[in-house]
């Protein structure tokens, strides 16, 4: 699972913007965005250099779950 989404709007950008950016079709990024696909760790990592976060700040964590 990733945060991709609650990231998109926290900064404003729409998912166009994003497809653009990372040059990857609109659907998808769709799927993406909406964790229907997950992106590679390639992509993942452009993901978060374009969005200017830190790669961790994309994963929903992990810890403390069994």
């Amino acid at each position: 699972m990733n945060r991709i989404k609650e990231i998109l709007t926290e900064q404003g950008r729409t998912q166009t913007w994003l497809a653009a950016k990372i040059n990857r079709s609109y659907v998808v990024t769709t799927n993406y965005v909406n964790n229907k696909t997950q992106p590679s760790l390639t992509i993942l990592y452009k993901i978060a250099s374009v969005l200017k976060v830190d790669v961790r700040e994309l994963l929903v964590s992990t810890h403390g779950k069994h």
